[in-house]
């Protein structure tokens, strides 16, 4: 009934926050959890009144984010009361005045542990260099090990503040799209939430780079047609097939996401059009027996194999041994009339369950109540795990992202013990790896290792199925190098906690033979004298410097005391500009020309929702690191150093990535706006059969054709193959897009890809 005390704007936002939790109740009635209506409402009523008047950015009622988020955390995960009361809670304690002890009041020790475990997560004061994220990110492991739900429930935070990241500002978006590729996709991909991971993923990649995801979403609708026809002549010998076999099934195409697209576009170096398994075929069945279900998976691709070849080396068994997500399914290639490779994935309708929900699918629930039971052991190895690195933390919040992001990617290798023991590895890991996941001693003191009875050396890299036994000796001590061919977080982690140990040391060494030094020039050690010495050998922090005197990398002398007397006068040496990217200049005319532009320094009143424009005239006032090296018309961001000048990254730059997540709030918009005046640096590799002419017809588009400088080329043949890289000057990235297809219409040119 409307509330005549309202106006027609306020009904209008109750009638809508009204109908949003009546779904939330019909999605949760026709779930299988107990019907436990009652808690739910309880929640929600308390949760309206204590955001009551409070607005997001989109100018939509508060409430309507928690009623989302209990939305997906019911609907997309399949989760029940406890989880969907404690998602409408989710930010109750951190934005009002309520507290974890008047939830636990209210609503329960469980609900209010995992609402505390939410607002750990979110809350909290940190020093001013340590990253924010990463040590949300360290609260959220911690918290997620005591309950799952928690996390499950971040990722459902997440998943819709992706969902509504319209309404905020640009340099906001990336920081967010950043961390949630960064975090949020890979973690969801860990605990099997594929459909969660997948919408993660494109919602990033569509606000990071709209015109490419633009540009994909319209291939792919544009090339649809084709696809259902590839599609039905593919599938339809398979259905008679399986029809005379009697199984009961349903055949479903599975087509790439936009960003699993562009990924492989940009790791691959290859156009839309070279990519051939943008479609993929799904058989799901229910299995007469369900204890018979992995038997019938292998049926079914008998009777497949007997109408297509299949390849010999795509065939993946995930049935046998399950990914740690817990994914189970066969999938094999095979090879289509029309000359494609297919991929075929089988899987019960219970795998299938698994692979889109993931674990919240097949967790058991005791008998009359709605807890979790602690009965999985590969997330529990996990978790394990991940406790293992916080009890060791990093000093440097990048470190730690990093270590956690090599356990949350991995795909995994079996591996076996002397005694037959399987343990599960990520792919790509080494001898050591395996070493220092047995035990740290083992590790520590490895000299080698006997794979399938072979000796090989610490860095050689396992496949699955190999054997493995560690060679120890007594005398063996961790080395730096070793960090270099570990793979695991784990390793890493444990290398670096003994360097630390070791380095502690050495430094302590270095400290008392400055300290005797100085003493005998009668000065004494301080924080300016430990200053000025950094400086002189270019050493960033007092740390290095004393480890460097105590390794006697460094040795003390006249020159030194020159420094701290103050008799030394340091040229400079050209400082910031060793960053710009472009060569237009003429550098005789540069010595005549006027002052060099100052530096942008980001002070008080500096606006970050304002982006910073690059113009011909403007571009100097930037730093641009050599790590990305951006170029106009690559979409760009900008980020606030330690000195409070601005750096400008591709918004794809690894290294932008880690700042996204990291340091967020540094992070600002950053848009080109140049006229073709000035000319930047590109490099295209070039590779195919070689020929007389060649070099002269590649040269001939570039110069002749298109006019564009070449400032390098190299060019290496051997056995007929040829490979080689040009470097040019161009105004933009057009410019080297219209060079890369020129030269794709050269005979004999195989592979043309942009490096820089």
């Amino acid at each position: 009934m409307d509330n005549p005390h309202l106006t027609e704007k306020e009904q209008m936002e109750e009638k809508m926050v009204n109908d949003a939790f009546q779904h939330l109740i019909e999605t949760y009635l026709s779930s299988r959890h107990r019907k436990k209506v009652d808690l739910i409402t309880k929640a929600f009523n308390f949760a309206r009144q204590a955001h009551k008047g409070v607005k997001r950015l989109s100018g939509e009622p508060y409430i309507m984010h928690p009623i989302a988020v209990a939305q997906i955390a019911c609907e997309e995960m399949g989760l029940g009361s406890t989880s969907i009361s404690a998602a409408l809670l989710h930010d109750v304690v951190e934005d009002t005045d309520y507290t974890v002890e008047d939830m636990e009041n209210i609503f329960g020790s469980k609900i209010a542990q995992i609402v505390d475990g939410l607002t750990k997560i979110s809350g909290g004061i940190f020093g001013e260099q340590a990253s924010a994220q990463a040590e949300n990110f360290k609260k959220l492991l911690l918290t997620m090990s005591d309950d799952i739900r928690v996390i499950l429930i971040k990722i459902c935070d997440r998943l819709h503040n992706m969902r509504t990241l319209e309404s905020q500002a640009p340099n906001k978006q990336y920081k967010i799209a950043g961390e949630t590729l960064y975090i949020y996709a890979p973690l969801a991909n860990r605990l099997g939430l594929n459909k969660i991971k997948t919408e993660l993923e494109n919602l990033s990649f569509r606000f990071e780079h709209p015109e490419e995801y633009a540009d994909i979403t319209n291939k792919l609708s544009f090339t649809k047609e084709q696809r259902d026809k590839l599609f039905e002549d593919f599938t339809t010998p398979i259905r008679e097939a399986l029809d005379k076999t009697g199984v009961k099934y349903e055949i479903k195409a599975r087509v790439k996401s936009p960003y699993s697209i562009w990924n492989k576009m940009q790791t691959k170096h290859v156009t839309f059009d070279e990519i051939y398994d943008i479609l993929a075929v799904r058989i799901i069945f229910t299995p007469s027996v369900r204890a018979d279900e992995i038997n019938e998976c292998f049926n079914i691709y008998v009777a497949i194999s007997k109408i297509y070849k299949s390849h010999p080396d795509r065939l993946r068994d995930w049935l046998n041994h399950p990914k740690v997500n817990g994914y189970q399914a066969l999938h094999v290639t095979l090879m289509s009339k029309q000359g494609r490779w297919i991929e075929v994935q089988i899987r019960s309708d219970r795998m299938d369950e698994v692979a889109e929900q993931g674990f919240a699918a097949h967790w058991k629930y005791k008998e009359g109540s709605d807890d979790i039971q602690e009965d999985d052991g590969e997330l529990n190895n996990w978790l394990r795990t991940i406790k293992e690195i916080l009890d060791d933390p990093q000093p440097d919040a990048m470190d730690f992202l990093d270590a956690i992001k090599l356990n949350l990617f991995a795909s995994e290798i079996f591996v076996f013990t002397p005694k037959g023991e399987i343990k599960t590895m990520p792919a790509g890991c080494t001898a050591l790896d395996f070493a220092f996941q047995i035990h740290t001693f083992l590790g520590s003191h490895c000299i080698g290792a006997k794979v399938n009875h072979k000796l090989v050396p610490l860095s050689h890299k396992l496949q699955s199925g190999d054997q493995v036994e560690i060679l120890t000796s007594k005398s063996q001590h961790v080395q730096p190098s070793w960090i270099n061919f570990v793979h695991t977080a784990k390793a890493k982690g444990k290398i670096q906690a003994i360097l630390r140990r070791d380095n502690r040391e050495i430094q302590k060494k270095g400290e008392e033979l400055l300290t005797e030094w100085l003493k005998s020039h009668d000065m004494e050690l301080t924080t300016s004298v430990l200053d000025k010495l950094c400086e002189f050998h270019d050493l960033q922090k007092h740390d290095s410097f004393l480890l460097a005197l105590g390794e006697r990398s460094i040795l003390l002398g006249e020159k030194d005391l020159d420094e701290l007397m103050g008799k030394n006068k340091k040229q400079g040496t050209g400082g910031w500009r060793k960053y710009v990217p472009f060569l237009g200049h003429d550098k005789k005319k540069d010595k005549d020309a006027a002052p060099k532009v100052e530096l942008l320094i980001v002070g008080e009143g500096f606006n970050k929702k304002k982006p910073c424009i690059i113009t011909e005239k403007s571009i100097e006032k930037y730093l641009f690191p050599r790590c990305c090296h951006p170029i106009p018309g690559d979409d760009i961001l900008g980020y606030i150093d330690n000195k409070n000048r601005v750096e400008i990254h591709k918004r794809n730059c690894p290294v932008a990535s880690k700042l996204k997540t990291s340091y967020g709030n540094r992070i600002l918009d950053a848009k080109w706006d140049m006229h073709k005046l000035l000319f930047f640096d590109a490099t295209i590799e070039i590779k195919g059969i070689d020929r007389k002419g060649m070099i002269h017809d590649v040269a001939d588009v570039i110069s002749d054709k298109l006019n564009i400088n070449i400032h390098k080329v190299t060019i290496t043949a051997d056995e007929g193959i040829f490979d080689g890289s040009i470097e040019i000057r161009v105004h933009d990235r057009d410019e080297v897009k219209l060079i890369m297809e020129s030269l794709k219409q050269i005979e004999g040119l195989q592979e043309v890809l942009q490096i820089t």
